[in-house]
């Protein structure tokens, strides 16, 4: 073994200790039963894909794609992201299956991160697809599911954004008709790059009047007459749809006495390409980072030859386990010793507390070096080691 690998681990990947993944697994019991009483089933896919179709179509970019070759010579990825392969499970598998389809998921998916950009490169997702629904009761539902996910976690001091696509692509195809410009604007606001957003508007050759309303974009952001101030920066048909969603939408909103949680960001962006319409994104007060986002995708069903319309939600549990209170207590088994002469009776002890809901540790003492020190060390329940079954 190379003494350079031995205690190394591959870019993004990351051990994760038994106190970390008991409070994972108690965030994803939590979570699931949520998801479960709303109705959702859950479904698992393959960590592998073929490339020509989930890599594909996932939004995630080539460089970010973990790829490698079968034994045939085609190309599979890791998977990137858990949409695109449920897409194609409900174009599929569920191919006889009447719409409305409520599926969920808690799988890890594997993004390839750059040298320095210290992000994990896999991750644990918990989310719902809600495929066959086109309404907007639709798209409240998940995103209304998303917020009781959050709070049933444990997460109290949280905010979701909420946007819609066709706002901005509406508005600059209004104002620029040209979409390599609106492509290379709509990346500075995702990466919340302003400057270089403020500075591209200033290089453009378009109106005096057009620039303004583009530099105007950034004042919507957590404006509270975001409705008024967006109508009056565009008014062509993708861009009054798109408002008249968002405002029905925030009706349902407060219809669920869920409105303190919720802030209207009509310059809201994706990474993901294949959002259509409605966009949100979660944020706790201590957590820097996306914790949660989804949103409607209304074409990617028809890349697997079923078209129809859909919506859904993802939440990142590691930065759940991050945020959420309580810290999972190093356990305290209790420790039962035993020699070979009292293995059976020892064992029979051990099972019964089990029954009984305790955690126990049956220890043969041939096992251990130094008996004095691990003595000292565990809560012994009983020491059969003398033959006698004399309690700790």
């Amino acid at each position: 073994m190379s003494s350079l690998f031995m205690f190394e681990k591959p870019l993004g990947m990351r051990d994760t200790l038994p106190a970390l993944v008991e409070k994972k697994q108690g965030i994803r019991q939590t979570v699931s039963q949520s998801i479960r009483s709303w109705g959702y089933r859950k479904v698992q896919t393959p960590t592998l894909e073929y490339y020509e179709t989930v890599g594909a179509e996932s939004a995630i970019s080539d460089q970010q794609l973990f790829k490698l070759l079968d034994q045939q010579g085609h190309t599979l990825v890791l998977r990137p992201d858990m949409t695109v392969p449920i897409a194609r499970i409900a174009a599929s598998r569920f191919k006889q299956t009447d719409y409305p389809l409520r599926l969920s998921y808690d799988a890890n998916v594997f993004r390839a991160q750059e040298q320095e950009g210290g992000k994990p490169a896999e991750f644990e997702q918990i989310g719902v697809e809600l495929i066959g629904d086109g309404s907007l009761s639709a798209d409240a539902e998940v995103l209304t599911l998303m917020i009781h996910c959050l709070k049933s976690a444990g997460i109290e001091e949280f905010s979701v954004t909420v946007g819609h696509i066709g706002f901005l692509k509406g508005l600059f195809a209004e104002l620029l008709d040209d979409d390599h410009l609106a492509e290379s604007l709509m990346r500075f606001l995702y990466n919340k790059n302003f400057v270089g957003y403020t500075e591209m508007i200033d290089q453009l050759t378009c109106s005096d009047a057009a620039k303004e309303k583009l530099r105007n974009v950034l004042t919507l952001r957590a404006n509270e007459n975001w409705f008024e101030a967006a109508s009056a920066l565009a008014s062509n048909g993708m861009t009054h749809k798109a408002l008249h969603e968002l405002n029905t939408l925030f009706e349902y909103v407060k219809e669920a006495g869920l409105e303190s949680y919720v802030k209207m960001d009509v310059s809201l962006v994706s990474h993901m390409s294949y959002y259509t319409g409605i966009l949100f994104e979660g944020y706790a007060q201590n957590m820097g980072a996306v914790l949660c986002n989804g949103g409607r995708y209304n074409g990617l069903m028809g890349k697997f030859e079923r078209d129809t319309e859909a919506t859904g939600f993802g939440l990142r549990l590691d930065r759940l386990a991050a945020i959420a209170p309580g810290d999972v207590k190093e356990p305290k088994p209790k420790t039962i010793l035993f020699d070979e002469a009292t293995r059976a009776e020892a064992i029979q002890r051990a099972n019964a507390l089990r029954l009984e809901g305790d955690t126990v540790v049956t220890q043969d003492i041939n096992g251990v070096k130094d008996i004095d020190t691990f003595r000292e060390n565990h809560d012994i329940d009983l020491d059969y080691t003398t033959g006698k079954g004399e309690q700790g």
